[in-house]
């Protein structure tokens, strides 16, 4: 399956679940709950109060070697979107993405899709775990905080 295809799905529309293809272009979803989105509002605001210019977008999809995966909460700024535009899925990862971590996911997982949005050349990918506490990944591994963005979560 391709992406197009996932996005253009009636029966897939409006599903409490997050959807990605893996790299065989099969489903993955992922059930969303009020506390993941409450997580991602808080980054969202963080981002927002932050960062003065780019744009913020939620649930933004990133092909990527692995398939089409979905970063829960992305940065972009104006000059990815001068360049890359809002086309979907990127074949770029934006600057910033962010990860909150659900119930059902594992550590494998989130290690593989930190991997994939740096390889598709993010700058920093964020996890959000279950407490509201974020871990900062760049390609030169684990950071105490974000160059990115100031102040922590």
């Amino acid at each position: 399956m391709e992406w197009a295809e996932v996005i253009e799905n009636p029966f897939l529309k409006d599903l409490p679940f997050k959807i990605e293809l893996n790299k065989w272009g099969q489903l993955l979803m992922s059930p969303a709950s009020n506390d993941h989105g409450l997580r991602q509002s808080d980054i969202v605001i963080k981002i927002h109060n932050n960062k003065k210019s780019g744009r913020i977008i939620t649930e933004c999809s990133v092909q990527t070697p692995e398939g089409v995966k979905v970063a829960d909460v992305a940065w972009l700024s104006d000059q990815f979107i001068e360049k890359h535009g809002f086309k979907t899925p990127y074949t770029v990862a934006p600057e910033i993405c962010v990860e909150v971590i659900s119930p059902s996911n594992s550590k494998l997982p989130m290690e593989q899709k930190i991997k994939l949005y740096l390889q598709q050349g993010a700058l920093e990918v964020w996890l959000c775990d279950k407490n509201g506490k974020v871990s900062y990944f760049s390609k030169d591994g684990q950071m105490k905080s974000s160059k990115e963005i100031t102040g922590s979560l």
